[in-house]
This record gives C-alpha cells, structure tokens and sequence, in this order.
C-alpha cells in the first residue's frame, strides 16, 4: 500500500517529520540554539555536527508544525530531547541516519521513532544470537532475511525510546514472534507500533494509542543557509506502509 506522505490527518495518531540534512564545509553556530545545545554542538566537527545542527532544527519544526507555532517559539527540554519546552505538552523522539534525520511528535504521550537505511547486515545473526531471546532466534535463524531482522530491531529500539530505556541489559524487553506477534513488558494494553518504507530507509514508531493507526510522515525541505528557523515547507514524497501491532503485555 504506497500513499502520499501527507495523506493521513495529524490528530489521528503520532506524526514523524524528516529532512535531508545541509551540506556544508564550515558551520556558524546559529543564535537560536541554547546554552546547552550550543556547548553540545561545540564538541562536534564535519558531518557529526551539521548532523546535530540539522537534528536540533527539524525539533523545532516539528514541534511547531505539531502545535501550530512558528518554530523560533520552539525548544526542547536539556539533555535527551523527548519532550517540549515551549510550548509545553509535546513528547519527542529524535532518530537520525546516514544524512536524513527525523522527529516523531506525539501529544502528551510516550512515544519512541527509530530509522534505518535499508541496506543488507551482513553480521545480523551475531545479533540476534547475542542479544535476542530463544523465541526470536528461532523465527528469525529460520526465515535468514536481513530485512526482517531490520524490522524487528527498529521495534526494539523505538519501544526501548518510548519507555525511557538504552539498549543495555533491554533488548529482551520487547518480544516480537513469529509473525509479528509483539509482547512488552509494560503493563498497559495501549501501546501501539507502526512501520514503513520511505526515502530508501524504514521508520518504525512506537506509541500509546487507543488503537492502532498510520502516522502521518511528512518530508520537509533541508535547513536553509545558516540552519534559519523559516517555516519549512513540506516536499512531497511516497511512503509504503509495511507493519501496525498492538503490542500486548507479557504474561507474568
């Protein structure tokens, strides 16, 4: 099922904005940033940085867009930005990959976005032996698809966002089985998880919803010269999507 990125209306479930990240040799920090990101954006250099810039950009686009604020007004919380400032009431989730970087907004609501290119992992099974539980290594040793092994990571690394959690000692704490069959260990029985084809990468969100439905994902344009806060306007683009569970609770 492919569809225009733009399709779906944004108060139906949590949107994901994305933009190509700017190109260029040498950076001035732009004044908008705040104390903290402007000494956290000092650390980098080269591609690391006008990875962060661009990252730190699209947050306040997407804010905005989500709150119907212009994006000057806009800034995350210090730290990890899973969660708006001004305007309050808006939680975040950040991924970025291989120059595109993306932003999932949801109101209120924990939610987590992860985003990879959709290249072959030769090494995949080294993680899944390492790091996946029995259930998992069985299903996925048994069909040998690489991409599918890539839908079942971006799972868990978006359900590990929205609870709050690293990678550490967590994998196992989303369980997806045979046929998508998706079990966490949080007790609540809203949680919610999409995924789909966009741009050459896969975008996987987790949220809490009522029910299960398409994010809206909308591609805006790279940041301008100088990473100004214009309104960015979206460039049309097709998405496929691929996968929608609810994620139900283990059994105890």
């Amino acid at each position: 099922m492919a569809g225009s990125s733009n399709d779906c209306s944004p108060d139906t479930g949590p949107a994901i904005w994305l933009c190509h990240q700017m190109d260029a040799p040498d950076i001035a920090h732009p004044l908008w940033l705040t104390e903290y990101e402007h000494k956290t954006a000092s650390k980098f250099s080269g591609p690391r940085e006008r990875e962060y810039l661009s990252s730190r950009w699209l947050i306040r686009q997407a804010i905005g867009k989500s709150a119907l604020v212009a994006p000057k007004l806009c800034r995350p919380v210090a730290g990890r930005p899973n969660a708006s400032l001004e305007p309050e009431g808006w939680r975040l989730s950040l991924s970025h990959s291989h120059g595109l970087s993306a932003c999932a907004t949801r109101a209120s609501s924990p939610i987590g976005l992860d985003l990879e290119p959709c290249q072959r992992h030769a090494q995949w099974q080294k993680v899944v032996k390492r790091w996946f539980s029995p259930v998992e290594q069985e299903w996925l040793f048994e069909e040998g698809d690489s991409s599918t092994f890539l839908k079942v990571w971006t799972l868990k690394e978006a359900w590990l966002k929205a609870t709050g959690r690293g990678i550490a000692g967590n994998l196992q704490t989303l369980e997806i089985r045979k046929g998508f069959e998706i079990y966490g260990d949080q007790p609540e029985q809203d949680w919610q998880a999409a995924c789909g084809y966009l741009e050459g990468y896969l975008v996987t969100v987790v949220y809490r919803g009522v029910r299960p439905v398409w994010p809206e994902i909308t591609l805006l344009e790279p940041p301008p010269q100088g990473f100004t806060l214009v309104d960015a306007e979206p460039i049309e683009s097709v998405w496929e999507p691929l996968l929608q569970r609810t994620i139900r609770p283990k059994n105890p």
